[in-house]
């Protein structure tokens, strides 16, 4: 068995176990795990591997949704180590642990999760992108061991709840530095290297993932979403998102909504 499929966690908290090894990815929201003492808090930028037989609560606010790859741990990809995939599969379940992930994998996570979403009933898809991002997650823990390990570890997701908690304001290196406690050097070389982007790259494209958001979803004026997500002005609005994402306010409003 390998599958994966979106659901959304409930918000009373829920406990179980089960006899294969799971993987949860944050996909929008956010959501609570903890399995067996290692607690794991899910957004968009954060993973959590669960063994077989772990016993897990969870939880999530009323827009989480999250990613659920199942894998039975006697498929031959784990259960001989002559198999080619054992090594490098393996260690992601020997022990409970979070994950957080960069910005290639966060992009994998959510170009698979629009697949699914898109396609709930192609079974063949689903086990391929499951795969993928498994072996992705297992080519970054081989390299994390092999790194010297930070004495500040980078929370992307945390960095992203400080921007969007600030977002109609102006935010600064500095701002985002003093919630990891480093200095402004310091964060940004940890943070390039954690997301493979900049802080101010990052920054950018967290208020346009709102901004589209509020857009697609909301009745606000173009002027208004902009001041919400921190945009000095309708046209600023308008020239970053043709230049970032090759749309405009209008094209999401009404011509992806209605498609």
């Amino acid at each position: 068995m390998l599958d994966a499929q979106l659901v959304k966690l409930p918000v009373a908290a829920q406990k179980h176990h089960h006899e294969h090894h799971q993987v949860v990815v944050g996909v929008q929201g956010t959501a609570d795990l903890n399995v067996e003492g290692t607690g794991s808090r899910l957004d968009t930028w954060n993973a959590c591997l669960v063994p077989t037989e772990a016993t897990h609560d969870y939880c999530g606010d009323s827009q989480n949704h999250v990613l659920v790859i199942n894998l039975d741990p006697q498929l031959p990809q784990l259960s001989s180590p002559a198999h080619g995939d054992y090594e490098s599969l393996a260690p992601l379940f020997e022990r409970p642990r979070a994950l957080v992930m960069d910005s290639k994998m966060q992009g994998l996570v959510q170009f698979a999760a629009g697949e699914i979403d898109r396609s709930p009933a192609n079974m063949p898809m689903q086990r391929h992108l499951a795969a993928s991002i498994l072996h992705c997650m297992a080519d970054r823990l081989s390299e994390n061991r092999e790194a010297p390990v930070h004495r500040k570890a980078i929370q992307p997701g945390a960095i992203r709840r400080y921007i969007l908690e600030n977002l109609h304001r102006k935010i600064t290196v500095k701002d985002l530095a003093g919630v990891a406690c480093l200095s402004v050097s310091r964060f940004h070389e940890l943070f390039r290297a954690a997301t493979g982007v900049t802080p101010h790259q990052f920054i950018l494209q967290t208020r346009l993932d709102q901004a589209t958001k509020l857009l697609v979803s909301s009745s606000l004026s173009v002027s208004e979403v902009s001041y919400h997500t921190g945009f000095s002005s309708h046209s600023a609005l308008t020239n970053a998102l043709r230049k970032q994402r090759g749309t405009t306010p209008t094209k999401l409003r009404f011509g992806e909504k209605a498609a």
